[in-house]
């Protein structure tokens, strides 16, 4: 997907003068390479911003497009940056600024999603979104669908790409009847909507919608209701596999331990290897390990 830009005017703009309008956080070492960059073969494109009227007849400026450069020269003590001022409404702007994160996909889900909210709640139906996002009507329509009902566990789900939006939406239509959304599950995997991982993710995230409830806030823990007979063996099934983790790994762990154990034993009966260590100040063992090398202490 493309955005194309009004054509307008390149400047040198004062950083102080800018104003972020979609600020989004970034994954701190992207954000260090791009400083980098910069700093060793300067700003290959410049940002995009829009003009306003500033406080005592100047003018300020929103940004539409380059977070992440602005951001980098800010951090590289810079006071001004290369920009080309187009002029668009500052509705239009926040769009475009969306836009582009969308295009890059570089958003985290949540983003996405408070994205298109925020013109759901400017008035715009799933064409206009569509159109204007390049995403498709369909995609909208669900998301949209989602958005309605506070689902937003599932919506994360569906652009993270864990489970498809039409599984997503046959979970919605279920409600809360357990059966209800076993059997949207077992007609999503019969249809071939739901496959290996995208199985086991749906099914631990209806758990969790259970358990927690439907959107994503930290609030107290929720009971979980309707706890049936298959629910509980689940559960314990799912305990004894754990302890049967937690024993496989104590094993392995053992197993190590004693050939540590045993490996030193040679080691250190080796008078040279022994000088050795006690020239370089390692002529002392924990506790616990010393205690198994030498049993009686000595």
């Amino acid at each position: 997907m493309t955005q194309h830009h009004p054509i307008g005017e390149l400047r040198m703009i004062p950083i102080a003068q800018i104003e972020v309008l979609n600020s989004r956080e970034r994954n701190k070492q992207v954000f260090e390479q791009i400083v980098s960059n910069i700093r060793s073969v300067g700003l290959k494109k410049p940002i995009t911003v829009t003009a306003r009227p500033g406080e005592n007849g100047g003018e300020k400026f929103l940004l539409v497009c380059g977070e992440g450069r602005l951001k980098a020269f800010m951090a590289l003590g810079e006071s001004t940056i290369a920009a080309m001022v187009i002029d668009v409404s500052d509705e239009d702007a926040f769009i475009m600024s969306m836009v582009e994160n969308i295009a890059r996909r570089k958003s985290s889900p949540l983003e996405l999603l408070a994205g298109i909210q925020q013109l759901v709640a400017k008035g715009y139906d799933k064409k206009t979104i569509s159109k204007k996002t390049g995403l498709s009507v369909e995609y909208v329509q669900g998301i949209m669908h989602l958005i309605k009902n506070g689902e937003e566990r599932l919506m994360v789900a569906v652009e993270s790409g864990r489970i498809p939006l039409n599984a997503a939406l046959g979970i919605v239509g279920a409600g809360n009847s357990n059966e209800a959304v076993q059997a949207a599950l077992q007609e999503a995997y019969e249809s071939g909507q739901l496959r290996g991982k995208q199985l086991d993710h749906a099914r631990r995230l209806i758990e969790s919608r259970h358990t927690f409830g439907r959107t994503l806030g930290r609030g107290t823990r929720r009971v979980a209701v309707d706890i049936t007979a298959s629910s509980l063996v689940r559960t314990y099934l799912k305990e004894v596999e754990r302890q049967k983790l937690m024993v496989k790994k104590a094993g392995t762990a053992q197993q190590r331990l004693l050939f540590v154990i045993g490996a030193l034993g040679q080691l250190l009966v080796n008078e040279n290897f022994t000088n050795l260590l006690r020239a370089e100040g390692l002529d002392t063992l924990p506790t616990y390990l010393a205690e198994r090398v030498w049993p009686k202490g000595s």
